[in-house]
């Protein structure tokens, strides 16, 4: 079957452009970054791709040239070798420089028996070539002559594609490949964002298609000109034409066979990571709801399958091999010449954990066992290495070294928190942690050191199984009550440890009565003030917050329930203090305890009272604050430096008075500058849904009636940044501003022998 590749130059907007989207500049599309690839597997292991390679990456031409030389001597080339480098050279910045030595290709392609694959190297010569000479342009004549020369359209097409004038003809062979495949019932891949589409009409008379695309609405008329720049020709069994014209059926057969879909896709698409896997099948076939379902049965039968290749990584793509590869050739090929502890630990880990059954076979068995073995006996080899190597032989092999005895080890084993927490496959680190549990006198003393240590839950979870045992939960509670009183030393855990008391399941775990979990609730805000402003707990304050908001609040709702008037009031207090929780937060947090207290609602204080710590200010007021710190920090600090060295070169520094003086003003401008840092950082923005226009607090315009003059006046209040006596502006925290603080409309106020009476109130922000 003709093989179709397409190229792409980078990636677009998912959002703005479809899934499958890409951007193109002066709608060239051809020769970049391979987008449909069915020959990927095993060239880079083959003689000289990976120096090419190189060489392109490191943007060395000369060097290239070199090589290039070199390769071109060949007598014999690998096809699928030549056509992944051209293509590498295609989407590198050297392909103008390639595309005008082109011809240098021509002894190595002519080497080709095979009329496909010679056929398929000359489409990418003709493709990347610039020079548009006669040599070439005969070639391409007669390769597309020999393969399309019967056809009726056959001279209609060569003046398509740019070979009966013979001036240019770069891409020729790609695009009449595409010619042929134009027809009504045909399928094509849009590359700029509108996806899969199904040809519905073909005008030759016009030189124009309709198509209808899965990402656009209606039919689309493209051009053949624009057609050569845009589409690639798509096979009906090609995966996204399976997904485009019958995605029920595709999806029945996900279900009965996932792996048969799985090489699909990577046959159509090329290798792909699992997050890119589930792009391309989550929703579209798998219903979201069951692809964690239906993604860990497929992985399990995708591992035992020769045909695709699994990533060692997480992030690495899944390949499909050209050849079926048995599990004892993958085995051979992957622990074949690995000298490295590490590497053999976790290859021979992979294999036994998923080939398990494998190792019945001796030949199999024979040579893992060796590896291991000598590990052991290496004096390179760590005791957490050795370790490892022991517990696979035991836990696998079922085979023990004399002198060696695993309960032994550990039972003698140093530095036992070091070692373990160095090993990285978790299940063979928690048979580590168990083999301690039974073999060791002091293993609760260092299982308490596991529970600060160890950063993954499964292995805290085992832990706090462990020692919430009758004879030993009273040294996990003391372990606990280390974490209440000093939660930041350990976030993470304080984080993981709150979600397991507040969660359903966990009622047997320390703490997870009413008066534990609010005990954790209260250091949970804490933490949260302590960490906020730390970059690297970025994520783990999102967390957090996900986790007090999450569900309408509903952690929040089920741990205020049965909680004292004093409880909630410190609550308040600290959550006041989270300097990152929006007002809008704050005034959710402080109605959701109103429910369960309404005598705070009754009488709840002005948050510009109760928070000392906060300065109230209007944007205004912020941006002169910031503004003056600015002018200080980077205009008269740096003067000031200025002023200081002139007056060092002035000499004697005992009697330079002038000297003196410049350092006063540092000292000034620097305490300045660190005051108003710690202003701006304590600062807050008055926004409308917290001033009142029932009772007086920050923000409020109130009218006081003179009783004694019958004279009226207005008073703005708002925070020290903004005030203004002349212009009738208090600052929230000055005497009359305080005691004006809860006064209603018909309220009288007594201050400083004066009686006043509130008339009017409305917030600064009414015009």
């Amino acid at each position: 079957m003709l093989i179709i590749l397409f190229f792409y130059k980078k990636p677009i907007d998912k959002k703005n452009q479809g899934k499958r989207g890409f951007e193109f500049e002066n709608n060239d599309t051809k020769g970049y970054t391979p987008f449909y690839n069915k020959i990927y597997h095993g060239v880079y292991a083959m003689g000289y791709l990976n120096d090419f390679l190189t060489q392109i990456n490191t943007r060395d031409f000369s060097k290239f040239l070199q090589l290039w030389e070199e390769y071109c001597t060949s007598d014999r080339v690998e096809t699928e070798e030549l056509v992944q480098l051209l293509k590498a050279i295609k989407e590198s910045d050297f392909a103008k420089m390639f595309g005008q030595m082109v011809e240098t290709a021509l002894p190595l392609w002519g080497t080709i028996q095979d009329e496909n694959e010679s056929y398929e190297v000359l489409k990418y010569l003709i493709d990347l070539q610039l020079t548009n000479t006669p040599l070439l342009a005969d070639l391409a004549t007669k390769a597309v002559h020999k393969k399309y020369g019967h056809q009726l359209e056959y001279n209609d097409r060569l003046r398509l594609v740019g070979l009966r004038t013979k001036d240019k003809f770069q891409g020729a062979l790609f695009n009449y490949d595409l010619l042929d495949h134009i027809g009504v019932g045909k399928f094509v891949f849009h590359g700029g964002g509108w996806g899969t589409g199904e040809i519905m009409e073909v005008s030759p008379v016009r030189e124009q298609l309709a198509i209808e695309f899965e990402n656009v609405a209606g039919r689309k008329h493209v051009t053949y000109v624009n057609a050569f720049k845009t589409l690639i020709p798509l096979d009906n069994s090609h995966f996204l034409v399976r997904r485009f014209a019958d995605a029920d059926l595709l999806e029945k057969e996900a279900k009965e066979d996932p792996v048969a879909v799985i090489k699909l896709l990577l046959q159509g698409l090329g290798p792909k990571s699992a997050l890119e896997i589930k792009d391309e099948l989550c929703g579209s076939i798998i219903p979201e709801e069951e692809w964690t379902k239906w993604w860990q049965a497929a992985r399990s039968k995708i591992k035992k399958d020769t045909m695709i290749e699994s990533p060692e990584g997480s992030k690495g793509a899944f390949k499909l091999r050209t050849k079926e590869v048995s599990h004892e050739e993958q085995l051979n090929r992957a622990i074949e010449g690995k000298t490295d502890a590490d590497e053999i630990i976790q290859t021979t880990y992979n294999f036994v954990r998923d080939q398990h059954a494998l190792l019945k076979k001796e030949e199999v068995r024979a040579p893992l066992l060796e590896k291991l073995v000598s590990l052991l006996k290496s004096k390179k080899t760590t005791p957490s290495q050795e370790l490892q190597a022991l517990i696979i032989l035991d836990t696998y092999f079922s085979h023990s070294i004399e002198g060696q005895l695993l309960a032994n080890y550990i039972i003698e084993l140093q530095n036992v928190e070091t070692v373990v927490n160095t090993i990285e496959i978790l299940a063979i680190k928690k048979r580590a942690m168990g083999l301690i549990r039974e073999c060791r006198s002091d293993w609760v003393e260092l299982f308490i050191a596991f529970f600060f240590s160890v950063s993954q839950g499964a292995l805290r979870d085992y832990v706090v199984k462990e020692l919430n045992q009758d004879e030993t939960k009273a040294v996990l509670i003391s372990a606990l009550e280390k974490l209440l009183v000093h939660p930041e030393r350990h976030p993470e855990l304080f984080v993981w440890f709150f979600q397991k008391i507040v969660s359903k399941g966990n009622e047997d775990f320390p703490f997870s009565d009413k008066e534990g979990q609010h005990r954790f609730f209260e250091a949970f805000f804490i933490l949260y003030s302590k960490i906020e402003q730390k970059s690297e707990y970025r994520d783990l304050i999102k967390k957090m917050y996900l986790l007090m908001s999450g569900k309408r609040y509903a952690v929040v709702r089920a741990l205020l329930e049965g909680t004292s008037l004093e409880f909630v009031k410190e609550l308040l207090l600290l959550t006041a203090k989270c300097r990152t929780l929006s007002d809008h937060d704050i005034k959710i947090l402080r109605s959701l305890v109103e429910v369960v207290h309404p005598s705070l609602a009754a009488a709840k204080p002005r948050r510009g009272l109760q928070d000392t710590d906060v300065i109230w200010t209007t944007e205004a007021g912020y941006l002169r604050t910031q503004e003056r710190a600015r002018q200080v920090g980077t205009v008269e600090i740096v003067e000031n430096a200025r002023e200081i060295e002139a007056a060092r070169a002035l000499g004697d520094l005992r009697e330079n008075s002038e000297y003196k003086f410049a350092l006063e003003k540092r000292s000034r401008l620097q305490s300045e500058l660190k005051t108003l840092s710690d202003q701006l950082a304590k600062a807050r923005l008055i926004s409308p849904d917290q001033i009142s226009t029932f009772e007086v607090g920050v923000g409020s315009v109130v009218e006081l009636l003179d009783l004694k003059n019958n004279k009226s006046v207005v008073y703005t209040i708002l925070g020290q940044w903004d005030a203004d006596v002349d212009a009738g502006i208090l600052s929230s925290q000055s005497k009359f501003a305080e005691a004006m603080f809860g006064l209603k409309k018909g309220d009288t106020l007594k201050f400083r022998d004066e009686e006043f009476k509130v008339v009017g109130l409305k917030s600064y922000l009414d015009k």
